[in-house]
This record gives C-alpha cells, sequence and structure tokens, in this order.
C-alpha cells in the first residue's frame, strides 16, 4: 500500500538515491540539469546519489558532452578532496527505445532506496531531494511527487506555479494528471522495480503513475514548487492536441473505460490541463 500513513524514523544508515535521466539529443540543456542535480543539499553524511544517464540513441553530442561533465566535476571534486561526491553513470541503449525504455534501463540498473525521475532539460531546486525524501519518511508513503513551476527555453521560471493535492487515488488521477515525471519518486523498500517499469504506449509517465496508483494505492503530494518545468518549442509536450489524443487513448485502449466514464474523466482533465496553463 502506498498511501500516507503514520511518520516512521529514520535509522540514520546510508541512504542512496538514484536519479534516473532519459537522454536524447538533449546537449543544449543536460549540464544545466545534472548541475542542479549534483548541487543538492543533502542532510548530513547519512545520504549519497547515483545519476544514471541513460542515451536513447542520440545523434548530436550529448554522451560527449556528459562525458565532458562527468570529467570534469570529477577534478573539481579531487581538488576539494571530496569524501562523497556524486556518483554520474552514463548508460547507452543497445537500439531507440524511447522514454520508457530508456526510464527502464535505468531503473534496471538502479541500486537506490529511492528512485527519482528528472528529464533531462529540466531543473530541480536545491533542497528538492531532502525535502521530499524527509516528506516521504514523515508520511510513509511509497509514490511522492511535488509541485512546480514552468520555466521558459532558458530556464527561467515564469511565475506560473503548479499546485498539487496532498494525497491522489487512481481515480483522482484519472481526471487530473498533475504528477510531472520530474518530481517524481519511489521509496523501494515499499515497492519492487516492476512495480514502477514504465509500459511501451503512449504518455508512458502518465499510464505509469495510473498503474501504480491502480495496483499499489494513494500517493502523496508536496505542495512545493521544486522543479523547474522547461517548455521548450517543439517538445512532445508543447504540443497540446498531441497530448489531447494520447489521454484519450490511454483512457479507452490502455485503462479500458467504458466510454461515458472516458467523457466525464475527460472533461474533468481538459478542465484542469487548461488552469494549470493559464
Amino acid at each position: 500500500m502506498t498511501g500516507c500513513e503514520a511518520p516512521e524514523k529514520d535509522s540514520g544508515a546510508d541512504i542512496l538515491v538514484s536519479v534516473i535521466i532519459p537522454v536524447y539529443n538533449s546537449s543544449a540543456f543536460i549540464a544545466e540539469t545534472l548541475d542542479s542535480i549534483v548541487e543538492q543539499k543533502l542532510p548530513g553524511s547519512g545520504m549519497r546519489l547515483e545519476i544514471i544517464a541513460v542515451d536513447d540513441g542520440s545523434t548530436d553530442d550529448s554522451v560527449d558532452t556528459i562525458r565532458n561533465y562527468v570529467n570534469n566535476r570529477n577534478r573539481r571534486e579531487r581538488e576539494k578532496r571530496s569524501q562523497k561526491p556524486s556518483v554520474i553513470r552514463i548508460l547507452e541503449n543497445d537500439r531507440k527505445k524511447g522514454a520508457a525504455g530508456a526510464r527502464n534501463t535505468g531503473i534496471a540498473a538502479a541500486g537506490g532506496r529511492y528512485i527519482a525521475f528528472i528529464d533531462s532539460d529540466d531543473i530541480w531546486a536545491e533542497d528538492k531531494l531532502s525535502g521530499q525524501i524527509a516528506f516521504m519518511q514523515e508520511r510513509r508513503c511509497a509514490f511522492s511527487f511535488t509541485g512546480y513551476e514552468f520555466a521558459d527555453e532558458e530556464g527561467r521560471g515564469t511565475g506560473k506555479i503548479v499546485r498539487v493535492p496532498d494525497v491522489i487515488s487512481y481515480r483522482e488521477a484519472l481526471k487530473n494528471t498533475t504528477i510531472f515525471t520530474s518530481t517524481v519518486m519511489f521509496d523501494m523498500e515499499k515497492l519492487e522495480k516492476d512495480d514502477i517499469l514504465f509500459p511501451f504506449v503512449e504518455s508512458e509517465d502518465t499510464a505509469n503513475w495510473w498503474k501504480v496508483l491502480r495496483n499499489k494505492g494513494d500517493a502523496c503530494g508536496l505542495d512545493k514548487p521544486l522543479t523547474l518545468y522547461r517548455r521548450s518549442a517543439g517538445t512532445l509536450s508543447s504540443n497540446k492536441m498531441t497530448a489531447v489524443r494520447r489521454i484519450w487513448r490511454l483512457y479507452r485502449r490502455v485503462e479500458k473505460l467504458s466510454l461515458p466514464y472516458s467523457i466525464y474523466c475527460f472533461c474533468w482533465y481538459a478542465l484542469r490541463a487548461v488552469k494549470r496553463r493559464v
């Protein structure tokens, strides 16, 4: 059950957080995204990061950009004699598998108690991981997500903030696609990797959140804008009609909802989607 329960006590043991980044032609933004991860303010000495960047057949210099970033970062950490530098791993899919396949490759390789996702052009606030993990431990939830702020192509916040509910169920999530991938975190002491694998369907992220909610129970929402969601011209998410068609197909083909219930959920989805962007 992923629902919110009584607080748990932090054991103080070493906690590893796995951050998964699907990469495809991301050379323009990936360094800024990596900066926002490695510069996280982690509490004490009991939390470590592994960053897993999964390249999905990029045709630009994304992989070289990440390798150069890693080399430069490691050199700086050696100069500072850092005791616990972040580990950045680069994996390359043997064939193009899409965002779902890239994230699944990262999930398979992840060794952390917590698994978090960020897209290769988004940016985290410096207290995103520490705040979200403390929230999950307090609420004893296995699945959490946070609020976020829209950003322009330069990564500057627009002031448009998306608020999220305290708790969301499967049925509520069908009507409200407020769970944004770059804000999601799972506690793998409460879930299995098979539970969180992304399906190979359109809008695979939304389909995955619905699957976890349907099978494992509610998720907890931390209503703080801890992520900047960069909306670049030409990205898939900027094509509103494509998104609308994909959500409808998820209702009918993946969730197999009846036509009347699909229309009901879709009306709520459309209303809330417009409100998030106005």
